[in-house]
């Protein structure tokens, strides 16, 4: 399968395109600035393009089956998730592809209420909140979009760790562990991510995963 992951330079995206490539897929990974120790990792090429950019991102649609967008807001415009979904999922609906958003803990439902984590100060502390509306505004854009979109909310916290190739597996309620925490390893988001790929839930839009 050829997987094009747009933020391949981030936290998320360039364990996702290490997971692809460890799983045999061909994998090209994209970013809207590339450092010189970054534009070959080895594993994966990283070539310079902006998810907001409509034409750059029908170029990639057109050379590749599935494409993982795992960006953050660009310098100067944090506040602007929307035209990167816009453009990506343009795109993969003209060409016929399929979008993984890597997205925001923020539109999930409570563990047990239909509260959005969002308005959980357990989960989002006020200080996290400007940024937790930026997975909600993004995840919005989504849902009103006719594309082939799958909508991937890591848990509370996640961050570099370890591979265990284990996870949970939720649909758009937090999961948390038996001491109310959730969260989940870099590495084993990108394990959830690939599976997904590689194996879709039929009918499912949005989902997460955790420990």
């Amino acid at each position: 399968m050829r997987i094009a992951v747009i933020g391949a330079t981030g936290m998320a995206g360039s364990r996702i395109a290490a997971e692809a490539v460890r799983r045999g897929h061909a994998v090209s990974g994209f970013s809207r600035s590339i450092g010189s120790d970054e534009r070959d990792r080895g594993e994966f090429a990283v070539f310079t393009a902006d998810a907001a950019d409509a034409q750059a991102m029908g170029r990639i649609a057109a050379g590749h089956d599935v494409i993982v967008l795992a960006t953050r807001p660009a310098p100067g415009a944090d506040d602007d998730v929307c035209s990167p979904v816009a453009a990506v999922l343009g795109t993969a609906l003209e060409f016929g592809r399929r979008v993984i958003v890597i997205g925001g803990a923020g539109p999930l439902r409570g563990p047990n209420s239909d509260q959005r984590v969002i308005d959980d100060p357990r989960f989002v502390p006020p200080e996290w909140r400007s940024i937790a509306q930026l997975s909600v505004d993004q995840f919005n854009a989504c849902a009103t979009h006719p594309a082939d979109w799958t909508y991937l909310s890591p848990p509370a916290l996640f961050g570099p760790g370890t591979r265990t190739g284990t996870y949970r597996r939720g649909g758009n309620r937090i999961l948390i562990d038996p001491r109310g925490e959730s969260l989940i390893s870099a590495e084993d988001l990108a394990v959830a991510a690939l599976d997904e790929i590689e194996e879709p839930e039929p009918g499912v839009r949005h989902f997460t995963v955790a420990y």
